[in-house]
């Protein structure tokens, strides 16, 4: 877009997006908040989790669709603010995962904008620390097999990942350590 004679380029294009996914009560959240005030920028917190709060029956396909558009609109309003990296505490591949998983389909808009939206890394969080119980969450016997379900989409997506696992200090310095090489390999 030209703006008197100066080419104003998308924010997109500047700044790096990291996702943080992974089975439920897998650190995204803690590691998001994390990373992004050791990189001195800003993350986005799931935007389901607002949603879900207020929502006084059990979720539905069209509330995933909701779901996915009110994530589109939290992660560019959040890109708007970022010092060039922004963190995800997760995105579109989990509305989707979800939506197939409990629905066995996924609608064509959220398939499409995730097609589209590819972040630049992904961290798949393991679920290799204790389960953490809360009201929205509904699967702690099987986060293994969710586990598999994200790693096969990563890889039908062709995304750039790297798994972290591991517990405290060290999760966050494994998540740090990722972020850092991605970095260093996508400046060269």
């Amino acid at each position: 877009m030209k703006i008197r004679g100066i080419v104003k380029l998308s924010y997109r294009v500047l700044v790096k997006k990291i996702v943080l996914t992974g089975p439920e009560s897998s650190g995204k959240t803690t590691l998001s908040a994390a990373l992004a005030e050791a990189f001195n920028t800003v993350w986005a917190p799931e935007f389901a989790r607002q949603y879900l709060d207020t929502l006084a029956r059990p979720y539905t396909p069209a509330d995933l669709l909701e779901i996915a558009r009110g994530q589109v609109a939290l992660e560019d309003e959040m890109a708007a603010q970022a010092n060039g990296l922004l963190f995800l505490d997760t995105s579109l591949e989990v509305v989707k995962i979800w939506s197939e998983f409990r629905f066995g389909e996924c609608d064509a808009w959220t398939l499409e904008q995730l097609r589209l939206r590819q972040p630049d890394h992904y961290l798949l969080c393991l679920p290799d620390i204790p389960w953490m119980p809360d009201p929205l969450r509904e699967n702690p016997d099987n986060r293994d097999a969710l586990l598999g379900i994200y790693r096969r989409e990563l890889t039908s997506l062709s995304a750039n990942f790297t798994e972290v696992g591991a517990s405290g200090k060290q999760r966050f310095q494994n998540a740090h350590d990722a972020v850092t090489a991605f970095l260093k390999t996508d400046n060269q």
